[in-house]
């Protein structure tokens, strides 16, 4: 789950939003790794408060223990409202222009084949956990086999490309963050395999292993597919493509090998959604207790998400997910602080690095939601308001359940 709900359809567009940040081979690179050592180190962060609170919910469950109940309500809030239901209906988008490779589709068209891709996956979900992770294993080894043999035409076939045009641009320390950010968004999703910690065997050891493993499998991947994008295009041609993965199958391998790889972007981004669709439920369920089962939640999740493809475009939802997503990870990691300040806690999953690897985690996820705000504020503001009208809907949420009881 940790590798298929990362690796989505996001890495086959958005280089393109990156290099626009950051125009060299040496800043591209290095912002993926940069994007891939960050993801890491909140990894390693979840994975001692998933093995200290192994139970459905992830990050809402970490949150509540460690901050406040009020806290972790914002972030459920926040998740169904933007970050979590964005994640759904951009890479839904995304699967939709894909299918548009291989059939004619009017915007109206992509919008059309975006919402039956998350009705499709939400009831094959919703007929149960086991049919949603059956999906799941399939298509992340497919992937993976595509992927690596994507990585064998390039080795074998592949011709470097002709030197750009293009002189590169000096970065400034907020391009560079920027490019950070737009790469954290193709990591997105890596926590989510914390929400199933109830329905999983031995959470306390299988989790932390599947988000270390896999989050370093996931940026080994990356770092080679965008090295591979630049080996094969030159650097304007990677920055103008939408497609660049097809682009640069197309070098090699001509109009056949741009398919397979449009067929390659298709799967996975059936990958994501799927797994993003089985997780987000989960953690609303947690929220709710029993007055909301998981089955109605994954309802209202598909509605709300296929209300945002119908009034939102890609850009505006992969930039409000990630200044949402890494204010709450910076709290996330405040509260690996504070559960370790407890009396007579004891991790049964000790975090490498503490507490440098929590504190530089927290510093970097501020600085990257701060610039994101800070590039887009009035976009930003309305994005944040969603998030703050969560606090008077809490105090109200309270009341009713006190006076129920």
């Amino acid at each position: 789950m940790v590798v298929g709900i990362i690796i989505g359809a996001s890495i086959f567009v958005q280089p393109s939003e990156i290099n626009k940040h950051v125009p060299s081979i040496v800043g591209v690179l290095s912002v993926w790794i940069a994007a891939g050592v960050l993801t890491l180190f909140g990894a390693l962060v979840c994975a001692e408060l998933s093995s200290a609170f192994p139970r459905t919910g992830g990050v809402y469950v970490f949150l509540t223990e460690t901050i406040s109940p009020a806290c972790g309500f914002l972030w459920g809030w926040a998740m169904f409202w933007s970050a979590h239901s964005g994640i759904i209906a951009a890479s839904s988008v995304i699967f939709a222009r894909y299918v548009g490779f291989f059939a004619a589709l009017s915007d109206t068209g992509i919008r059309a084949v975006a919402i039956a891709a998350i009705l499709v996956l939400s009831f094959i979900n919703y007929l149960g956990v086991r049919q949603g992770s059956r999906l799941q294993t399939a298509v992340t080894l497919s992937k993976l086999v595509v992927i690596a043999g994507l990585l064998i035409m390039v080795c074998i076939a592949g011709k470097p490309a002709a030197a750009s045009a293009a002189i590169p641009a000096g970065t400034t320390f907020q391009e560079f963050v920027l490019g950070v950010s737009a790469a954290l968004f193709t990591f997105g999703g890596w926590h989510m395999v914390t929400y199933t910690a109830g329905e999983t065997r031995d959470p306390k050891r299988t989790i932390p292993k599947a988000l270390v493993i896999g989050s370093l499998t996931v940026t080994a991947c990356y770092v080679a597919l965008n090295s591979a994008y630049l080996y094969l295009l030159p650097l304007d041609r990677v920055t103008s493509s939408t497609r660049v993965a097809a682009d640069a199958a197309q070098a090699i391998a001509g109009p056949r090998g741009a398919a397979v790889v449009s067929a390659l972007v298709l799967l996975s981004a059936i990958g994501v959604l799927n797994g993003v669709i089985l997780a987000g439920p989960r953690a609303y369920h947690a929220m709710a207790g029993d007055r909301v089962s998981t089955r109605l939640a994954l309802v209202v999740q598909a509605i709300w998400s296929c209300g945002l493809v119908a009034t939102g475009t890609y850009r505006d939802l992969f930039t409000r997910v990630v200044y949402t997503e890494w204010l709450f990870f910076a709290l996330m990691g405040a509260g690996l602080f504070r559960l370790r300040a407890r009396s007579g806690y004891v991790p049964s999953y000790a975090i490498w690095g503490y507490p440098v690897v929590p504190a530089l985690f927290i510093a970097a996820s501020m600085v990257v939601a701060v610039i994101s705000i800070a590039a887009d504020p009035w976009r930003a503001a309305t994005g944040l308001f969603i998030v703050v009208l969560g606090l008077p809907v809490y105090y109200i949420w309270v009341r009713t359940r006190h006076a129920h009881h």
